[in-house]
């Protein structure tokens, strides 16, 4: 018998193309492109504090944040890992202002690519976990023409897959294109990902919590009312809850989709800079937000499904809140109670 760890991500996506006869091969080919790009970024982050690209690069992104050194390497990674592929239309980064065209001498493909290329990248110097997340839908535009912002536009629900690159003590890519949820960890040895998380499910309830307990004073009531639940000892209901807070949204979405739970980066009333929120929607809450989904979990705004939530800009924020079926909905009595 064959087993899960024998299989490589060529093989599966290989395999996977394999059950759609019509598919033209473009999604393959597109990641088997993000695989090889994060090799590479494996190897940067690996030896970061051995070839002085730690820290950060002396000007700040488009969101107004610090950019690290390693933030400006993965993002030129991606991009020249994608960029002559022949299978986007256009592509956009967290670390850039405005869309990101295919050079006019490569072939327009028929997907767009939006991606974070180093998440949690503020924790580098600390030698926390850090990771990529890629958001791909199909353009709208017509096919073998330059790609537009209107491509990039849409709703998480559209999104042809998805997925997160975790740089940990071991590097692993998560993915879904919308059948379920699989997980690959690189093996330095062979240089190869090899499928060690199959069909990955998150628990239907958790007894965790990751949020920033920092920014309690600037909750709205709901959630400081449901945040003093779940700090509260009640045999009745099973609390407290243990507190896990990285500060790496990527650390924190992937550990809570193995063990349950529920990750949480509310709206605060702390900077009237950013009133919808702070984490991006393009970026981060549609991607991280489809794999949680696929996986038997849910996220929300606070109103609605963030893949239901209709992206204006490139650069749209949101609040948002994942994890585990019940989890999440116990958050949600208490927003409906008391917000």
């Amino acid at each position: 018998m064959c087993s899960y760890r024998t299989i490589t991500i060529e093989r599966h996506f290989i395999d996977q193309q394999a059950l759609h006869p019509d598919a033209t091969g473009e999604l393959t080919r597109l990641m088997h492109q993000l695989a090889f790009a994060a090799k590479q970024i494996t190897k940067e982050v690996r030896s970061a504090g051995l070839s002085d690209i730690l820290g950060v690069a002396g000007h700040t992104n488009i969101q107004g944040e610090a950019v690290q050194k390693l933030d400006e390497i993965s993002n030129d990674v991606i991009y020249r890992a994608m960029d002559h592929a022949g299978v986007l239309c256009c592509m956009a980064s967290e670390e850039r202002e405005h869309m990101i065209p295919i050079p006019a001498e490569f072939h327009y493909g028929k997907y767009t690519l939006a991606f974070d290329p180093l998440d949690g990248s503020s924790n580098i110097d600390a030698n926390i976990n850090v990771g990529a997340i890629f958001s791909i839908h199909r353009r709208v535009s017509p096919d073998n023409t330059p790609g537009t912002v209107e491509d990039l536009l849409q709703t998480g629900r559209k999104q042809v897959a998805a997925g997160y690159i975790v740089y940990g003590s071991s590097t692993m890519l998560v993915y879904s294109t919308g059948h379920g949820v699989n997980g690959f960890t690189l093996d330095p040895s062979i240089g190869e990902f090899l499928l060690s998380h199959p069909e990955m499910r998150i628990p239907e309830h958790g007894k965790y919590f990751s949020i920033n307990m920092g920014n309690y004073h600037y909750w709205s009531e709901g959630v400081r009312k449901y945040i003093d639940h779940v700090t509260t000892p009640s045999h009745e209901h099973g609390t407290p809850y243990s507190s896990r807070y990285i500060g790496s949204m990527i650390a924190d979405v992937h550990r809570t989709l193995l063990y349950g739970g529920i990750f949480m980066y509310p709206l605060d009333f702390k900077d009237p800079a950013k009133p919808k929120g702070k984490l991006r929607l393009l970026y981060e809450a549609a991607p991280m937000s489809m794999i949680i989904e696929q996986a038997g979990g849910h996220s929300t705004d606070g109103h609605q499904s963030i893949l239901d939530v209709v992206p204006k800009g490139l650069h749209d924020r949101v609040p948002l809140f994942v994890g585990a079926r019940r989890n999440v909905a116990e958050l949600l009595e208490f927003l409906r109670k008391y917000d």
